[in-house]
């Protein structure tokens, strides 16, 4: 049997998880073994080109979190420096009596052909470097990643409650609603990875100073002591190897100081640092052209280098020549396209009778926008409010279980130029405006600071609000604030006008569509039912019914089976609807509370519920009625209870009896919307003694 070896490569030692233990090993056994000249050499030159890979993966990364290993990576580059540091101070104490080449041609080069020979000039110059690394670059850097961090972590919700309402809105499903909150986790953990590896970075400046003293003073010690060497050779000898040792840890150390401070001053684009630059520094050519007016009059001044400043005013303007015709080129093809619409055929009104075509239908749901929002609706021009609308109709469809009408967009003169309207069956159900060139700024209830901007109010929540400039949205996110553009704004704000008169845009058109599509799973289950028993106006009543308390339609089979049994008894749509809810009690439970196994409830006090049980009962017999003044105190009193669920970050549900139900939704269901109903049946000899608005849980 023969026993064939087979070289493991980097790929396979990554598969078997042991590429990062060998190299952490390897670095930290430099610190203990000696190493040759050579293997320095070799070492200090890997340590330069890994501090110029990791400074241009980070200039052309487009994002922070394209490079979201850089912080281990800075640590693993700073931790192979001490040990270089380390081991070269061992060869340079042991071998330094020998020449300047003891420790290896690279730290004699630096040494001798970077500074000239001369160790004062070196002193000077790695001073120089250690404090442009340290005071500038790495202090700067690290405040930078402290603030950072702290203002990315207070922008955590309001970068979720972002994400919420783009899935709330339709513009975006589960997996894209969850991938984002992935991300802003990432972005959060990177940032506060950076602002510890940054202390890293300033800790190796330190301990550079540091070690270039120690080294000088042990090297003038071994070499005058042990070596007998005079005190000037001493000197230039140790001196020349230590400031070249200085050199070479000090450039990739300040190559690294450097890629961290510009990650953390990244801006998430979809360009690198290099694009971002020419494109935001020399956008405008007035820029240029004034540059190099100022350096054309510095170059006439006598006595100043005329050639030099006159040549890069004549470079500067020539450059800013070219940007403006490349303009004018791009706004003259622009204008050679014009978009041309058909001449509409006008029919003389004497060569026709009027017909059934003249009856205009109204449309089920509407929106009508100023002139200056024209841009929103137009695809052509970056315009995407038509895609979000149909997001909203599509995530509306799904949830609540039948297909929403299309909505009809079309410009209105008689609107403000920035104003909207939405229309439900031709009427105005609501209007408000919005800034195309502005972002809406809401104050969920917590920020950090004040924006610059119009004061305005979140025409969906009510909420504080501000319009503020597209490049002050990382600011305002990290204030806490949640930032929409105007398009999600006028989606969201259709989605909550849409699911409030959702029992509106339901008819028998839609009650057909779905019968048939459950009869397309059940055939012939219905056909002797359904008009036969129960009528196609029954069903959509309860359906009406049930899209009223904001309950989804979509398990079709338990509502129609639950109304065949009922039907027979009683031919009451309220009664009818009752039924379908208790049919539907775990899946409006569940709605309701997420999953908690505990559900919180508010009740009613002992009193008030006999109090409205009588009520109720003359109301019945048409001898009664509830008293204004009641009312109105237990609605105030609700609503209190609600805030106070809410601020708890808890469902609001009142617990009423089966048959105070549809009294107490007349009552408080257009007032607090928010407020959930939900009922139970009391058991014979069980007294309900609760206070209005305390808290209770119930075991679900």
């Amino acid at each position: 049997m023969t026993v064939k070896a087979v070289p493991m490569n980097l790929s396979d030692m990554n598969r078997m998880g042991l590429g990062a233990p060998v190299l952490l090993m390897g670095i930290l056994a430099m610190m203990v073994i000696p190493l040759a000249p050579i293997a320095l050499d070799l070492i200090f030159t890997f340590n330069i080109a890994l501090s110029l890979i990791v400074l241009l993966a980070v200039i052309y990364s487009s994002r922070p979190l394209d490079f979201a290993v850089f912080p281990t990576v800075l640590l693993i580059a700073t931790l192979l420096r001490l040990s270089l540091n380390v081991a070269s101070t061992r060869v340079v104490l042991l071998n330094g009596h020998t020449g300047p080449d003891a420790a290896g041609k690279v730290i004699e080069s630096f040494g001798d052909f970077v500074v000239g020979g001369n160790y004062t000039v070196g002193f000077v110059v790695f001073a120089i470097l250690v404090v442009i690394n340290f005071v500038v670059v790495t202090k700067g850097a690290g405040r930078i990643s402290e603030v950072t961090a702290r203002f990315t972590l207070d922008a955590m919700p309001g970068k979720q409650m972002a994400i919420d309402a783009d899935l709330n809105a339709g513009l975006i499903d589960q997996e894209e609603a969850k991938l984002r909150r992935s991300e802003v986790a990432q972005e959060s953990d990177f940032y506060g990875a950076m602002d510890g590896a940054s202390k890293f970075v300033k800790g190796d400046a330190i301990a550079g100073i540091l070690i270039l003293f120690i080294n000088i003073l042990g090297g003038l010690a071994i070499g005058v002591l042990q070596h007998d060497m005079a005190m000037g050779d001493a000197a230039r000898v140790y001196t020349l190897l230590t400031i070249g040792d200085g050199l070479v840890a000090q450039i990739p150390s300040l190559l690294l100081s450097t890629a961290a401070a510009i990650m953390v001053t990244r801006v998430s684009t979809a360009s690198d640092m290099g694009q971002q630059i020419l494109l935001q520094l020399f956008q405008s050519p007035k820029t240029l052209y004034v540059t190099s007016g100022v350096l054309g009059l510095i170059g006439i001044v006598p006595g100043m280098p005329n050639v030099a400043f006159l040549s890069l005013a004549a470079v500067t303007g020539g450059f800013a020549y070219y940007m403006e015709l490349q303009r004018q080129e791009t706004e003259a093809k622009a204008e050679e396209d014009p978009v041309l619409e058909p001449e509409p055929v006008v029919t003389p009104e004497e060569e026709r009778e009027l017909s059934w075509d003249d009856v205009e239908n109204i449309d089920q749901i509407g929106l009508e926008v100023g002139y200056r929002l024209i841009p929103m609706v137009d695809r052509r021009q970056g315009g995407q409010l038509l895609s979000r609308v149909k997001g909203v109709r599509k995530k509306l469809t799904q949830e609540l279980g039948f297909l929403f009408p299309a909505v009809h967009i079309r410009d209105n003169l008689d609107l403000e130029p920035n104003s909207y309207r939405i229309v439900v069956k031709d009427a105005t159900i609501a209007t408000s405006s919005v800034q195309i060139d502005a972002e809406l700024a809401i104050n969920p209830g917590q920020v950090f600071g004040e924006l610059p901007g119009n004061k305005s109010t979140d025409p969906v929540f009510g909420l504080e609000a501000v319009w503020i400039d597209p490049s002050q949205r990382d600011q305002a996110q990290t204030y806490g604030y949640t930032v929409v553009d105007p398009s999600t704004v006028i989606a969201t704000h259709m989605s909550q006008i849409l699911q409030e008169h959702a029992h509106e845009l339901i008819g028998h058109k839609e009650v057909q569509a779905l019968i048939d599509r459950y009869n397309e799973h059940s055939p012939k289950v219905l056909d002797d039912i359904i008009p036969g028993v129960v009528s196609v106006g029954v069903v959509l009543k309860v359906m009406q019914n049930l899209l009223k308390e904001n309950i989804p339609i979509r398990d079709i089979r338990t509502i129609i089976e639950t109304i065949i049994e009922n039907v027979r008894v009683t031919q009451n749509t309220d009664e009818l609807t009752s039924a379908v809810r208790v049919a539907l009690g775990r899946f409006i439970v569940e709605r309701i509370t997420s999953g908690e196994s505990e559900l919180p409830v508010i009740t009613l006090d002992m009193s008030l519920e006999q109090l409205l049980q009588q009520s109720l009962q003359a109301m019945n017999e048409g001898s009664g009625t509830i008293e204004p003044n009641l009312a109105q105190t237990m609605l105030n009193s609700l609503r209190q209870a609600v805030d106070k669920q809410e601020m708890a970050n808890q469902p609001a549900i009142l617990l009423v009896a089966d048959a105070l139900r549809g009294l107490m939704v007349k009552l408080a269901k257009s007032s607090v919307p928010r407020l959930h109903l939900v009922k139970y049946r009391i058991p014979r000899n069980c007294v309900l003694s609760k206070q209005l608005a305390p808290m209770h849980r119930r075991k679900r």
